[in-house]
């Protein structure tokens, strides 16, 4: 009977274990913001091939390790990023993603920071090896990294420039590396840096009491609710008006014709649900406009797919 017992309490221990360190690894992924990474590694690969490399054929682009390598050092800094800004953003997590905070709080955070420190001396290590030059651009992206999360997310305007610019600095990069210097790619830029930005700004009104309680002087915190509408709203049609020169003045084709066409309905469809002025339209809102950036991606690998094979 005995035997028994201390059968079942081991298997118990065992199951308890094994939970425990799974959802150490699930807390970790996330205080990493690994899925995000995921993505803009993604995003990163479809538009180096696609729209800044445009000479080197596949096989040729498969076998440019110094491009695999400064694509490496992005992806680790993205996740030192999200550990660093998880740690200053902790107490405000804890009343805005409760669920997210239980599962981070498996591991003691000085754990996330050795992982921190780790992934940024990785990431260095790399970009060393590849060139001065590299290295000094991700001294610059780790630098910002941190210091937006240590003093910039705090501040009005900034906050949300800072984000949208250290989300496509890896992008910048990368067309600086290729010297893709165009009409057609600075559109594309702008548009989506405006569409970033109204996420972020949308995200800022959905957190609005939070972000004063903990002290983050937001858009919707300083401007109130109906200035803030206006400002999204004035940022959106923009949008609208640089897509429409992406249409028709600059000669672009394909899935990607067909995605700033449809952009002008979903961005009305945004407009015409931030007039509603509800918290419900803004949940909308906010997931439209990142699921139509994902579309955008989508919509580059195919382009690519039918304009090089």
């Amino acid at each position: 009977m005995n035997s028994e017992k201390e059968t079942f309490q081991s298997k118990n221990y065992i199951s308890k274990s094994i939970f425990y360190r799974f959802s150490q690894f699930v807390g970790f992924l996330i205080g990493a913001r690994f899925f995000v990474a995921v993505l803009l590694t993604f995003a990163l690969y479809v538009s180096t091939f696609f729209l800044f490399n445009q000479d080197e054929t596949f096989r040729k682009f498969v076998f440019d390790f110094k491009v695999h390598g400064i694509i490496f050092c992005t992806v680790i800094t993205i996740l030192a990023g999200g550990i660093i800004n998880q740690f200053y953003d902790l107490e405000k997590d804890h009343v805005v993603k409760p669920f997210r905070t239980r599962i981070q709080s498996f591991i003691k955070q000085k754990y996330f920071l050795y992982a921190y420190l780790a992934l940024t001396v990785i990431s260095l290590g790399v970009a060393w090896m590849i060139s001065h030059k590299v290295f000094l651009f991700f001294i610059v992206y780790q630098f910002f990294m941190w210091f937006y999360s240590h003093k910039l997310s705090r501040l009005l305007i900034i906050n949300n420039l800072t984000f949208v610019s250290l989300t496509l600095y890896p992008f910048f990069g990368m067309m600086v590396y290729y010297e893709t210097f165009s009409r057609k790619v600075l559109l594309m830029a702008v548009f989506l840096f405006l569409i970033l930005l109204c996420i972020d700004i949308v995200k800022d009104m959905l957190t609005k009491s939070v972000d004063k309680a903990f002290g983050y002087t937001t858009i919707p915190n300083y401007f109130k609710n109906k200035n803030t509408q206006i400002i999204i709203i004035s940022l959106l049609i923009i949008t609208i008006g640089v897509s429409m020169k992406l249409i028709t003045k600059t000669g672009i084709s394909g899935f990607m014709s067909y995605y700033f066409t449809g952009g002008l309905f979903v961005l009305i469809l945004c407009i015409y649900l931030l007039i509603n002025s509800t918290r419900r339209s803004k949940f909308f809102t906010l997931n439209i406009l990142r699921f139509w950036v994902f579309v955008g991606i989508i919509a580059m690998l195919l382009n690519g797919i039918e304009s090089k094979f």
